[in-house]
């Protein structure tokens, strides 16, 4: 339903002409009157957006911390979406940073308050940030440990048919259950192999309810790039299923930390395949009166299938890196090809199964469905392609991931080629003001663009230390550097890295909070409230906005280069010069984006560490250019 705009239209004018003249006059005086700071880049900025939406163009709107980037896509953005009758979609880095973004204190509120225009803004958050009814009942049925329990007392009685569904509410997000960890969350959360479609209480499941409602946007949808990538592939399979896709049409698009979107697209379009899960989902079809030709095939596919994932670990590399490549022998393809053909005879006997009605239908349904993903996934990587694999292991747990090296020409195909207008919006989308390396890497070739600094007097609020070590002596110098109370965020490269660090400082130094023990999002508004006084991640390298006092010191654990996994080989290897044109990049546009973490507001202050040891020493030069103050350094022995 469209709504009222926020400015009058006349036939004298344009709707971009009266939407360029609300933007001035907003940002010049209504927003200075209620106490905003008056900031010419923030203007420029939303006058180039207006700019976009006009010529319906892709902008990358380059533009330095504390410019106001969210005010300054949100005016048009709104205005937008009410003159064309569809919502305006942003789109942010992860889920976390949609959190970040409709915090109570957070822009869009404050524009809200401040021009007293309702604001209509929903989250469309991915299918594993939503609880699984199925899957909750499993847990609780199959750990001892309380927390699934207590989930499942804590739903609203209308989930148990207790109540009128006319008496629903959104439930069931990630951020709902602040105090179970990541691991316990993976157990009762959405999983893809689930199929909603077939469910028998999809009508009383959080996620279904959460779609509905977000549908309905008027105004604003807010979700995370890789959902919102997962919507652009899954978009036209989809409706030939006769279902909705993931998300509605819209009006624009905004890209926020767009400098990430590459590898939303690219895990959009992974697929996995599991040591364990196809022996579980067998298991489950495998009940009295199955006839016996189908539980012979049953029986095939899971000894080849383990004999599969055994040539798997044998040939995969043993690093200790979390992606290990793959070394693709004659055998362990000759056993692939034929757990293809096991599977696709299976699939027919599934075909007399189902005429039977022995199998329970949703489990049959989730059988079926996974068997034919199972079949593509083993057939992609048992033919010759451009893909790039790997195997991952957690907690027993083996993974072969299999994922397209190069997504440049479907994104051309499904996004840019539309004629809607497209925002990418980070304090970091360049290096040194040259656009290549993001405009190379998602295929962009019609754009416009543009870059302005931050406006904050760096010089007088922030330091920049680089600590140089001797090999081994990091974490006595991060630790020693904790002794100092301040409220401190540790960056990491990676989660393993995190892990060691973890590790190693051990158990007494309770008072360090690392990303994964609860959620996420909990763990920052603590943070901001100085309940948490040094919280390490590995995410948080973008969007994380804690400002003033409850954050004054940053301590870049590791330069964030890209790991040296199969992913970022094929990368290299189709470079001409990987180190420059793959890892350097990469490292400095993700070290910028760590260290606007620090100063957020024209009130903050504090210091940035950067410990560096053995080769990384020889890197302080480029590091130091990325910096908007000159780098003090220190050479501990």
């Amino acid at each position: 339903m469209k709504r009222k705009m926020p400015f009058s239209l006349s036939k004298e004018k344009s709707f971009y002409e009266s939407l360029n003249d609300w933007i001035g006059d907003t940002l010049y005086d209504d927003l200075t009157e209620k106490g905003f700071e008056c900031r010419d880049e923030q203007i420029y900025m939303a006058f180039q957006i207006e700019k976009a939406l006009k010529e319906k163009k892709v902008l990358l709107a380059e533009a330095g911390v504390g410019t106001g980037k969210t005010i300054a896509y949100l005016l048009p953005a709104i205005a937008y979406a009410r003159y064309t009758g569809k919502p305006a979609l942003i789109s942010c880095a992860d889920e976390t940073l949609i959190d970040q973004l409709v915090k109570e204190e957070g822009d869009i509120r404050k524009i809200s308050d401040a021009l007293q225009i309702d604001i209509d803004v929903r989250l469309a958050k991915a299918r594993d940030q939503y609880l699984c009814l199925k899957r909750l009942e499993d847990a609780v049925d199959a750990t001892s440990e309380v927390y699934a329990e207590n989930v499942q007392s804590s739903l609203p009685d209308f989930v148990r048919g207790n109540l009128s569904m006319q008496s629903i509410s959104p439930y069931g997000e990630r951020s709902d259950y602040p105090d179970i960890n990541d691991e316990q969350w993976k157990t009762i959360n959405f999983h893809p192999v689930q199929q909603c479609a077939a469910c028998d209480i999809r009508n009383r499941c959080g996620q279904t309810i959460h779609r509905n409602h977000y549908r309905e946007a008027a105004d604003v949808i807010i979700c995370s790039h890789d959902f919102y990538m997962e919507h652009i592939w899954t978009k036209e399979s989809r409706k030939r299923q006769g279902q909705l896709p993931l998300l509605p049409d819209v009006s624009m698009i905004v890209f926020d930390e767009g400098h990430l979107l590459e590898y939303s697209a690219q895990r959009a379009l992974t697929y996995e395949v599991q040591n364990n899960t196809l022996l579980n989902l067998l298991e489950r079809i495998m009940v009295d009166g199955v006839r016996e030709e189908t539980l012979r095939l049953m029986e095939q596919l899971i000894d080849l299938h383990e004999e599969f994932f055994r040539l798997l670990r044998a040939n995969s590399n043993g690093n200790t890196t979390e992606r290990k490549a793959i070394n693709k022998s004659v055998e362990l393809l000759s056993v692939g090809k034929e757990t293809i053909a096991i599977s696709n005879a299976l699939l027919e006997e599934f075909v007399f199964e189902g005429e039977l009605y022995i199998i329970p239908e949703y489990d049959l349904t989730m059988v079926e469905e996974y068997l034919e993903q199972y079949i593509f996934s083993m057939e992609l990587f048992t033919s010759e392609n451009d893909a790039v694999d790997w195997v991952e292991e957690a907690e027993g747990e083996m993974t072969l991931i299999i994922m397209p090296r190069l997504v440049t020409d479907i994104l051309k195909e499904k996004l840019f080629s539309s004629n809607l207008p497209i925002v990418f919006s980070s304090a970091t989308l360049s290096v040194g003001q040259d656009f290549t390396y993001l405009l190379d890497s998602l295929g962009i070739d019609d754009f416009l663009s543009f870059s302005v600094e931050s406006p904050f007097d760096y010089e007088e609020v922030m330091d920049v230390i680089v600590a140089e070590l001797e090999e081994g002596d990091k974490n006595d110098y991060v630790l020693d550097l904790l002794q100092k109370d301040e409220q401190t965020l540790i960056l990491f490269k990676s989660e393993q890295s995190m892990k060691e660090f973890k590790e190693k400082v051990g158990e007494e130094q309770k008072e360090i909070a690392f990303e994964g023990e609860r959620e996420l999002s909990s763990m920052i508004r603590d943070f901001q409230s100085k309940e948490i006084s040094v919280l390490c991640s590995y995410h948080l390298w973008e969007g994380l906005d804690v400002p003033n006092d409850a954050l004054t010191r940053v301590i870049i654990y590791d330069l964030p280069f890209p790991p040296q996994d199969p992913l970022f080989d094929a990368r290299r290897k189709h470079a001409e010069n990987p180190f420059k044109e793959v890892d350097l990049p990469f490292m400095l546009l993700r070290l910028r984006q760590g260290a606007g973490r620090l100063i957020r507001t024209s009130d903050d202050y504090g210091s940035i560490h950067i410990p560096l040891e053995g080769q990384d020493k020889e890197l302080k030069s480029v590091i130091s250019g990325i910096f908007p103050v000159e780098i003090q350094t220190t050479i501990i022995k």
